[in-house]
Protein backbone atom coordinates (compact mmCIF):
# COMPACT_ATOMS: atom_id res chain seq x y z
CA UNK A 1 0.00 0.00 0.00
CA UNK A 2 1.32 3.58 -1.03
CA UNK A 3 1.52 6.57 1.35
CA UNK A 4 -0.85 7.97 -0.74
CA UNK A 5 -3.42 4.97 -0.66
CA UNK A 6 -2.48 4.91 3.25
CA UNK A 7 -3.34 8.51 3.57
CA UNK A 8 -6.82 8.30 2.22
CA UNK A 9 -7.51 5.13 4.35
CA UNK A 10 -7.12 6.95 7.04
CA UNK A 11 -9.06 9.43 6.05
CA UNK A 12 -12.18 7.00 5.75
CA UNK A 13 -11.47 5.66 9.03
CA UNK A 14 -11.70 9.19 10.44
CA UNK A 15 -15.22 9.24 9.09
CA UNK A 16 -15.92 6.09 11.61
CA UNK A 17 -15.27 3.22 8.96
CA UNK A 18 -12.70 1.05 7.00
CA UNK A 19 -12.61 -1.66 4.51
CA UNK A 20 -12.46 -5.31 5.42
CA UNK A 21 -9.80 -6.14 2.47
CA UNK A 22 -7.40 -3.00 4.05
CA UNK A 23 -8.27 -3.50 8.01
CA UNK A 24 -5.65 -6.08 8.50
CA UNK A 25 -2.56 -3.98 7.02
CA UNK A 26 -4.24 -0.61 8.87
CA UNK A 27 -4.24 -2.30 11.89
CA UNK A 28 -0.59 -3.03 11.52
CA UNK A 29 0.87 0.11 10.47
CA UNK A 30 -1.81 2.44 12.99
CA UNK A 31 -3.16 0.13 15.90
CA UNK A 32 -3.47 -3.14 17.43
CA UNK A 33 -6.72 -5.54 16.70
CA UNK A 34 -7.95 -7.58 19.36
CA UNK A 35 -9.78 -9.88 17.10
CA UNK A 36 -7.60 -12.23 14.96
CA UNK A 37 -9.99 -14.18 12.40
CA UNK A 38 -10.59 -12.05 9.53
CA UNK A 39 -14.15 -10.20 9.44
CA UNK A 40 -15.26 -12.08 6.50
CA UNK A 41 -15.04 -15.28 8.94
CA UNK A 42 -16.51 -13.39 12.06
CA UNK A 43 -19.57 -12.37 10.06
CA UNK A 44 -20.09 -14.42 6.86
CA UNK A 45 -21.99 -12.93 4.51
CA UNK A 46 -25.58 -14.55 3.23
CA UNK A 47 -24.14 -15.96 0.02
CA UNK A 48 -21.29 -17.62 1.62
CA UNK A 49 -23.94 -19.00 4.36
CA UNK A 50 -26.04 -20.33 1.70
CA UNK A 51 -22.84 -22.08 -0.36
CA UNK A 52 -22.10 -23.52 3.54
CA UNK A 53 -25.40 -24.94 4.05
CA UNK A 54 -27.85 -25.10 1.41
CA UNK A 55 -30.72 -25.86 3.79
CA UNK A 56 -30.13 -22.00 5.94
CA UNK A 57 -33.04 -19.77 5.37
CA UNK A 58 -30.96 -16.67 6.24
CA UNK A 59 -32.30 -13.09 6.08
CA UNK A 60 -32.94 -10.59 3.21
CA UNK A 61 -29.92 -9.32 1.01
CA UNK A 62 -30.32 -5.89 -0.28
CA UNK A 63 -28.49 -4.78 -3.64
CA UNK A 64 -27.93 -1.45 -4.30
CA UNK A 65 -26.56 0.04 -7.56
CA UNK A 66 -25.74 3.71 -5.94
CA UNK A 67 -25.64 6.78 -9.04
CA UNK A 68 -25.35 10.34 -8.83
CA UNK A 69 -28.92 10.89 -9.56
CA UNK A 70 -30.48 7.79 -9.28
CA UNK A 71 -29.98 4.40 -7.04
CA UNK A 72 -31.17 1.03 -7.94
CA UNK A 73 -32.57 -1.38 -5.19
CA UNK A 74 -32.99 -5.21 -5.01
CA UNK A 75 -33.91 -7.39 -2.50
CA UNK A 76 -33.01 -11.60 -2.65
CA UNK A 77 -35.71 -13.92 -0.46
CA UNK A 78 -37.21 -15.73 -3.16
CA UNK A 79 -40.81 -14.04 -4.02
CA UNK A 80 -41.16 -12.55 -0.94
CA UNK A 81 -41.47 -9.07 -0.38
CA UNK A 82 -40.83 -7.61 2.96
CA UNK A 83 -40.25 -4.34 4.86
CA UNK A 84 -36.91 -2.94 4.53
CA UNK A 85 -36.39 -3.52 8.52
CA UNK A 86 -35.92 -6.81 7.66
CA UNK A 87 -32.69 -6.71 5.56
CA UNK A 88 -29.52 -7.74 7.30
CA UNK A 89 -27.06 -7.24 5.04
CA UNK A 90 -26.47 -4.27 2.22
CA UNK A 91 -24.30 -5.58 -1.29
CA UNK A 92 -23.49 -2.21 -2.61
CA UNK A 93 -22.13 -2.41 -6.59
CA UNK A 94 -18.44 -0.77 -6.51
CA UNK A 95 -17.62 1.14 -10.03
CA UNK A 96 -14.66 -0.47 -11.93
CA UNK A 97 -13.20 -0.30 -14.50
CA UNK A 98 -12.33 -3.03 -17.09
CA UNK A 99 -9.16 -3.75 -15.99
CA UNK A 100 -10.30 -3.86 -12.29
CA UNK A 101 -8.55 -0.75 -11.58
CA UNK A 102 -11.25 1.65 -9.61
CA UNK A 103 -12.44 4.32 -10.77
CA UNK A 104 -13.20 8.52 -9.03
CA UNK A 105 -16.76 7.20 -9.06
CA UNK A 106 -15.60 4.33 -6.95
CA UNK A 107 -14.15 6.54 -3.91
CA UNK A 108 -17.67 8.31 -4.01
CA UNK A 109 -19.37 5.44 -3.54
CA UNK A 110 -16.53 4.31 -0.66
CA UNK A 111 -17.63 7.72 1.14
CA UNK A 112 -21.35 7.09 0.85
CA UNK A 113 -21.04 3.65 1.68
CA UNK A 114 -18.95 4.31 4.57
CA UNK A 115 -21.41 6.53 6.18
CA UNK A 116 -24.41 4.74 5.33
CA UNK A 117 -22.42 1.31 7.26
CA UNK A 118 -21.79 3.18 10.61
CA UNK A 119 -25.30 3.90 11.00
CA UNK A 120 -26.16 0.58 9.35
CA UNK A 121 -23.80 -1.19 12.29
CA UNK A 122 -26.30 0.18 14.75
CA UNK A 123 -28.82 -2.12 13.95
CA UNK A 124 -26.22 -5.35 13.36
CA UNK A 125 -26.99 -4.54 9.69
CA UNK A 126 -23.94 -5.27 7.23
CA UNK A 127 -22.83 -3.69 4.35
CA UNK A 128 -20.70 -5.17 1.20
CA UNK A 129 -19.20 -3.91 -1.00
CA UNK A 130 -19.42 -5.54 -4.72
CA UNK A 131 -17.22 -5.00 -8.06
CA UNK A 132 -20.44 -3.98 -10.44
CA UNK A 133 -18.35 -3.77 -13.55
CA UNK A 134 -20.63 -4.93 -16.56
CA UNK A 135 -23.97 -5.46 -14.29
CA UNK A 136 -25.74 -2.17 -16.63
CA UNK A 137 -24.72 -3.90 -19.55
CA UNK A 138 -26.38 -7.26 -18.61
CA UNK A 139 -29.15 -5.80 -16.68
CA UNK A 140 -29.54 -3.83 -19.85
CA UNK A 141 -29.09 -7.49 -22.15
CA UNK A 142 -31.42 -8.46 -19.78
CA UNK A 143 -34.59 -6.30 -20.23
CA UNK A 144 -34.28 -6.01 -23.49
CA UNK A 145 -34.52 -10.30 -23.45
CA UNK A 146 -37.53 -9.71 -21.61
CA UNK A 147 -38.90 -7.26 -24.13
CA UNK A 148 -39.29 -4.50 -22.11
CA UNK A 149 -39.95 -0.95 -24.11
CA UNK A 150 -37.22 1.37 -24.77
CA UNK A 151 -38.55 3.80 -22.63
CA UNK A 152 -39.44 1.77 -19.78
CA UNK A 153 -35.66 0.39 -20.24
CA UNK A 154 -34.63 3.79 -19.09
CA UNK A 155 -36.43 4.19 -16.28
CA UNK A 156 -35.78 0.84 -14.25
CA UNK A 157 -32.15 0.33 -15.61
CA UNK A 158 -30.29 0.99 -12.01
CA UNK A 159 -33.25 -1.29 -10.24
CA UNK A 160 -31.79 -4.03 -12.82
CA UNK A 161 -28.57 -3.05 -12.25
CA UNK A 162 -28.94 -3.38 -8.77
CA UNK A 163 -30.30 -7.10 -9.35
CA UNK A 164 -27.35 -7.96 -11.67
CA UNK A 165 -24.92 -6.91 -8.56
CA UNK A 166 -26.99 -9.44 -6.09
CA UNK A 167 -26.99 -11.91 -8.62
CA UNK A 168 -23.23 -11.82 -9.00
CA UNK A 169 -22.99 -11.42 -5.30
CA UNK A 170 -24.36 -15.33 -4.71
CA UNK A 171 -23.29 -16.55 -7.60
CA UNK A 172 -19.90 -15.96 -6.82
CA UNK A 173 -20.87 -17.12 -2.69
CA UNK A 174 -19.35 -14.24 -1.72
CA UNK A 175 -15.79 -13.70 -3.16
CA UNK A 176 -14.12 -10.93 -3.03
CA UNK A 177 -16.56 -9.36 -1.68
CA UNK A 178 -15.46 -6.11 0.66
CA UNK A 179 -17.21 -5.40 4.01
CA UNK A 180 -17.94 -2.01 5.45
CA UNK A 181 -16.07 -2.95 9.12
CA UNK A 182 -16.91 0.41 10.98
CA UNK A 183 -13.96 1.91 13.61
CA UNK A 184 -15.78 1.84 16.51
CA UNK A 185 -15.49 -0.94 18.78
CA UNK A 186 -18.99 -1.13 20.20
CA UNK A 187 -20.68 -0.91 16.54
CA UNK A 188 -18.35 -3.76 15.55
CA UNK A 189 -19.87 -5.57 18.41
CA UNK A 190 -23.16 -5.04 17.40
CA UNK A 191 -22.45 -6.42 14.17
CA UNK A 192 -20.97 -9.59 15.06
CA UNK A 193 -24.11 -9.60 16.69
CA UNK A 194 -26.01 -9.39 14.07
CA UNK A 195 -29.63 -7.74 13.53
CA UNK A 196 -32.99 -9.24 15.35
CA UNK A 197 -34.49 -12.78 14.04
CA UNK A 198 -37.07 -12.57 11.38
CA UNK A 199 -40.02 -14.39 13.26
CA UNK A 200 -41.55 -14.83 9.97
CA UNK A 201 -38.98 -17.58 9.21
CA UNK A 202 -37.72 -18.57 12.65
CA UNK A 203 -41.21 -19.03 14.48
CA UNK A 204 -39.56 -21.56 16.74
CA UNK A 205 -37.38 -18.65 18.52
Amino acid sequence: MSELELEELKGFMDLGFVFSDHEEEMDSRLASSSVSAPWKEQIPPNALRRKRDSSWRGGFSLGVDLGLSRTGLALSKGFSIRPLTEVDEFIIGLPKSSDGNETEQSNKVRSVAGRFAVRAAERGWRVYLQDEYGTSAEALDHMIAKGISKSARHERIDAYAAMKVLERYFSYSGKGIELVVPKQVELRNKLRKGPPKDVDFFPEE
